[in-house]
């Protein structure tokens, strides 16, 4: 077992224990390995941390040798929003391409296919699924990582989620509760806001979280937003109506609470992290999550004595933090146990409706299913090189500007000679045709509804070439339009390697 460091006091290393923070690079730095002997108990990885799968397993070893049970955790959807394959594009479809096939057993697979493959990496707590309803088509932080905007559908797959990604011994956290999906608003620059009524809540916001906490998920994400019917005053994330009387009272949760990032200026423009941070715990969350953007010792130790200092003046109850400092070792506990229970690796996925795939194919298999294709029948596969011509638009923060997505890559490989440039603004249009010539122009777009530039762009290049091939990559709000329109539901590169198929007729 882990031996604190000599001098550490119950009270300080509670407020180790309680914090997730991230950190630069690919190995673990000397501040980090320090604290985890002091008490820290969970780290946060993103992309930055990871170069391949080797370079995972040994950065995890690297922290459990000084601590051996610690919470290794990674914001890792599959789907546009991937750290595991952060540079390549993600191996699995997102939510939203899994809610359109609509086969629970399908998501099950690949969720605990992508679970696999963290637990052999050394990580064992997902923070997912996203079990937000996207009911707001102008949501611009949501979007394909929602399963849709069907609470019914959203609620079957998110259990679907949770079941398949535990099993494979990953603790899932199910977010952004109260939920995220009917907000125009992303919480990473400001505080959304959702005016909706309490039965509204409770049929569309509440039902997937309500069958997530059924299917056993052992930990739930607060979002930073105001529901001025559950909470007039403060967002969920500091919410005592929301965290205890709503999510531990009426729907009867007992695990781990995190927060969302505490650094995103929902909370940090508004309360300041250290602020925010108490306010948290004494609102019910067990672990604080911070270190997208700032990682380092100084933010850990200024958190850190922000909750010692409250616990001491009398604002935060010291009992409440030891609460929520045992819910953190309890969830490292169970990974342990679920690690050690794991059975051992089959060839095949188990799931009969998945159909009897290797688990390297999984993903790929998920995201033909979700295609949906207009205009196939009258449609003659390219046999010559296209010119893709990428509509980019501002990258979602969640989703990182790091990742490639559209088709051309793997067009490429069927169609040798295929070009690709990106483009954005209202001449776009025009500036494809120009630089396209006589080649067959492939206009690849991500939420072309949300993008007035967008749809014009697309406006000029199919009065001028009919034969245009449109791929929208983000959620297909917008009527399908092109000699061929493909919605792929999500940016992911088995999505984009599942439209080039159908362009080239593979």
């Amino acid at each position: 077992m882990t031996t604190l460091a000599s001098g550490t006091d119950t009270l300080t290393r509670d407020a180790l224990t309680v914090l997730q923070p991230g950190f630069p690079g690919t190995t673990a730095p000397d501040w980090l390995l320090r604290r985890l002997g002091e008490g820290l108990a969970s780290v946060g990885l993103f992309g930055r941390n990871i170069a391949s799968p080797e370079q995972l397993s040994s950065l995890t070893a690297q922290l459990r040798s000084e601590r051996d049970d610690v919470l290794v955790a990674i914001d890792e959807e599959g789907g546009d929003v991937t750290r595991l394959e952060a540079r390549t594009g993600s191996s699995f479809p997102g939510n939203h391409a899994l809610g359109a096939v609509d086969d629970v057993e399908l998501t099950r697979a690949v969720a605990h296919e992508l679970g696999r493959r963290l637990a052999a990496c050394g990580v064992n707590l997902n923070w997912a699924p996203s079990a937000d309803v996207n009911s707001n088509p102008s949501n611009p932080v949501i979007g394909v990582r929602s399963f849709g905007a069907d609470p019914e559908l959203v609620a079957r797959h998110t259990a679907a989620y949770v079941t398949g990604l535990q099993s494979a011994g990953v603790a899932a956290c199910t977010k952004h509760f109260p939920g995220h999906g009917d907000t125009a608003v992303d919480s990473h620059h400001a505080l959304p806001r959702i005016d909706a009524g309490s039965t509204v809540l409770e049929q569309r916001e509440l039902l997937p979280f309500r069958a997530a906490i059924a299917a056993g998920s052992r930990a739930v994400m607060s979002a930073h937003i105001l529901v001025p019917t559950l909470d007039p005053d403060r967002p969920a994330t500091l919410s005592l109506r929301i965290l205890t009387d709503l999510l531990r009272g009426q729907l009867a949760y007992d695990g781990l609470i995190v927060t969302d990032g505490m650094e995103m200026q929902a909370i940090a423009a508004t309360y300041g992290i250290e602020r925010g941070s108490v306010l948290a715990i004494a609102a019910g969350a067990d672990a604080i999550c911070v270190g997208g953007g700032l990682a380092d010792d100084e933010t850990v130790r200024r958190l850190r004595d922000a909750l010692v200092g409250a616990v001491r003046s009398g604002e935060l109850p010291e009992e409440r933090l030891a609460e929520a400092a045992e819910r953190v070792r309890g969830l490292a506990q169970w990974t342990a146990s679920a690690a050690a229970s794991e059975s051992a690796p089959d060839e095949r996925t188990g799931s009969a409706s998945a159909g009897s795939v290797t688990r390297v194919d999984i993903g790929l298999v998920a995201a033909r299913r979700a295609l949906t294709v207009t205009g196939a029948e009258d449609f003659t596969p390219l046999t010559e090189p296209p010119y893709v011509a990428l509509l980019t638009p501002v990258a979602n923060i969640a989703v990182g500007d790091e990742t490639p997505w559209g088709v051309a890559a793997e067009l490429a490989r069927l169609l040798p000679g295929t070009e690709t440039a990106g483009f954005a603004g209202e001449d776009a249009g025009g500036v494809i045709l120009k630089a396209a010539g006589t080649r067959r122009i492939v206009a690849v777009v991500r939420d072309e509804h949300r993008h007035p530039w967008m749809a014009a762009a697309l406006d000029t290049l199919l009065a001028a070439r009919p034969d245009t091939v449109v791929v929208e990559m983000g959620v297909p709000q917008a009527p399908s339009r092109g000699a061929l329109h493909i919605a792929t539901h999500g940016a992911a590169r088995v999505c984009g390697h599942a439209a080039a198929e159908v362009i080239a007729g593979a």
